[in-house]
């Protein structure tokens, strides 16, 4: 369209070509007879508005002929109005939840259950009627049934299958659990004496605080019962190793391995003495190599146990057994 009204105005009114005005001056001949000043000027006016014309019409064309592409926008007044989003209150429409008989429920899943709970919740909350909240408590009553119905099914399968049942390797009766904790105390005091010689404890502390003379006597108690060599540490004194081991908060007791650069911290601040003698327990299996990160919970006498990570197999594919993260054992035979 820009194109065919600038042609029709061009037919009108003779425009110069741009090409004439790059040419030579005109001669004598020529000057003689050209017009009066006076209407050359009018002309080149007439030629000026009939340019600008044109270029103010080029957009409105060049939208005309986009209308395919981006039929919305076909110029400044012809924009659509945009569309009204719906209504916040459109949105939460108050609408009565279905639902199915309790035969059909049951096939469902609990997510959806859970949501159809949730609905019949809120229905029930707005309208307050006798029927919506019953039909809401008739909904967690049958989700309470099926909660007991799982639990019943999870008894007979721990009776059937006992080693995924815990209370083979936890007995809450109080005599076999006496008799238990006094088994593992036997097992972590043995093991800790036999590394006497390859580990010691440090803690690190200072002279202004008070928990750390609450912590040493525990220290002391281990290395009685256990036979290591402990160390106290005060920090303010020895900046330089405070500053080597990263130690900032006292009392900090660390597990360090003769001759070597490993080393653990197994408690900031206070900690009790059987909890104590467990983290060196476990932090001195970890760094011998007896145990993986993941085994890190295992107590005495619970390897291949139910409290035992990788009683079953790998469970990461950090895993040496593990190959490509599934659980493949690559050895059949035993290995932490």
């Amino acid at each position: 369209m820009g194109h065919v009204t600038a042609l029709a105005i061009a037919s009108l009114v003779k425009v110069p070509e741009i090409g004439a005005v790059f040419t030579s001056p005109p001669s004598a001949h020529e000057r003689a007879a050209a017009p009066a000043p006076r209407s050359s000027l009018a002309r080149l006016r007439w030629t000026s508005i009939i340019v600008g014309m044109t270029l103010t019409m080029a957009p409105l064309a060049a939208s005309a002929q986009r209308s395919d592409v981006e039929p919305s926008k076909q110029g400044y007044w012809w924009y659509e109005e945009p569309k009204l989003e719906k209504s916040a209150e459109q949105a939460e429409a108050l609408v009565k939840p279905d639902i199915p008989p309790m035969a059909q429920l049951a096939t469902w899943t609990p997510p959806r259950i859970r949501q159809l709970i949730e609905q019949q919740r809120d229905y029930a909350a707005t309208v307050l009627t006798v029927e919506a909240v019953a039909d809401f408590w008739r909904l967690q009553d049958f989700a309470r049934r099926k909660a007991r119905a799982f639990a019943g099914v999870t008894q007979l399968a721990m009776l059937q299958h006992p080693e995924l049942n815990s209370k083979s390797a936890n007995p809450m009766v109080g005599d076999a659990r006496a008799e238990l904790n006094a088994q593992k105390d036997g097992l972590r005091r043995g093991y800790l004496r036999s590394k006497a010689s390859e580990f010691a404890l440090v803690m690190f502390s200072r002279a202004t605080c008070g928990y750390c003379r609450v912590q040493w006597p525990i220290v002391q108690r281990f290395q009685e019962e256990v036979g290591w060599q402990v160390t106290l540490m005060d920090i303010d004194r020895r900046r330089d190793v405070a500053r080597r081991y990263g130690v900032e908060i006292t009392p900090t007791t660390m597990l360090i391995r003769r001759n070597s650069a490993q080393r653990m911290i197994i408690a900031s601040g206070v900690e009790t003495y059987p909890n104590l003698a467990q983290m060196a327990y476990q932090g001195t299996r970890l760094l011998s190599g007896d145990i993986r990160p993941e085994q890190f919970m295992t107590g005495p006498g619970e390897e291949d146990g139910f409290f035992d990570a990788l009683a079953n197999g790998p469970v990461s594919a950090t895993d040496p057994r593990a190959l490509g993260g599934d659980l493949i054992i690559s050895d059949p035979g035993p290995q932490r």
